[in-house]
């Protein structure tokens, strides 16, 4: 009874130590930005700011190409999220409730490409886009973020129509409800909170996204990250790059808290069919 006491009773020091790395990897960078988002004066060798203050919020949030950067960000933003909501659900919901030739294969492709890397598979595209003439357009940006849609509308969409519960479904059907009436009454009040979560972490994917709008986008096409990247590069002041991170951070954290708390682990392991 005793060697059990004790064996429960170890500290895991390993795991406490790695950790503790983890969480300084993590947490570490995100003080130190947020910390300058609200410096006024901070010299070397001090350790800790000399000065705080707004100042640099107000210059910042005083930019026009601060403005239009975020107005272009939200219309992105918003036509690629309905667009593909509009063609991945449908399609979510045929991979959960239909059985046809190559079902598996074609489910598996539209994650392929976050197989590889994104950057190269960028490039393959920006080349095509080049002959297109949609280079630094508006469209052009917007076909570039749906590929970074598809894993969030397809998959765990997939994962939240494949949890209905089938039985409800065919009791509305005895007493003689349509299709519709059955997919509106009863599938989409079971399977709406997680699509809704879906959809939300692709609305915030897609704002957040860099590498396509840059390469797509340029130079015409200035997001609000490609924006926050040009005044860490160009800008002596670091702070308005910190400003906009800041910025930045706080609808994205929101959002993944409500998305955590809606879909849970098992909806991923149920899009493998789980």
């Amino acid at each position: 009874m005793s060697t059990m006491t004790t064996a429960r009773g170890r500290i895991d020091w390993l795991g406490i130590f790695f950790a503790g790395l983890l969480t300084i990897a993590i947490v570490g960078p995100l003080l130190v930005v947020g910390t300058w988002a609200f410096t006024e004066v901070w010299r070397y060798p001090n350790v800790i700011p000399q000065q705080f203050g707004f100042r640099f919020w107000a210059q910042t949030l005083g930019r026009a190409d601060v403005w239009n950067a975020l107005m272009l960000s939200l219309q992105l933003t918003t036509v690629v999220t309905l667009l593909s909501a509009l063609i991945c659900l449908p399609a979510a919901y045929a991979f959960a409730r239909m059985n046809f030739p190559g079902r598996n294969i074609l489910f598996f492709s539209f994650l392929a490409g976050h197989a590889f890397p994104k950057f190269g598979l960028l490039v393959a595209i920006a080349a095509i886009f080049l002959q297109l003439d949609l280079i630094g357009t508006f469209w052009g940006v917007v076909l570039i973020q749906l590929v970074g849609t598809l894993m969030f509308m397809i998959w765990i969409p997939v994962a939240a129509f494949q949890s209905v519960d089938r039985r409800m479904e065919e009791a509305a059907r005895d007493v003689g409800a349509g299709p519709f009436r059955v997919f509106w009454s009863v599938t989409l009040p079971q399977a709406g909170p997680t699509i809704a979560a879906a959809v939300l972490l692709s609305f915030v994917g897609t704002f957040y996204e860099t590498e396509g709008a840059w390469l797509i986008g340029a130079p015409g096409i200035r997001t609000m990250p490609v924006l926050m990247i040009s005044f860490i590069n160009n800008q002596m002041v670091i702070q308005f790059g910190a400003v906009l991170s800041v910025l930045l951070w706080v609808p994205s954290f929101i959002a993944l808290m409500f998305a955590r708390r809606v879909i849970g682990g098992g909806a991923f392991a149920r899009g493998f069919g789980g």
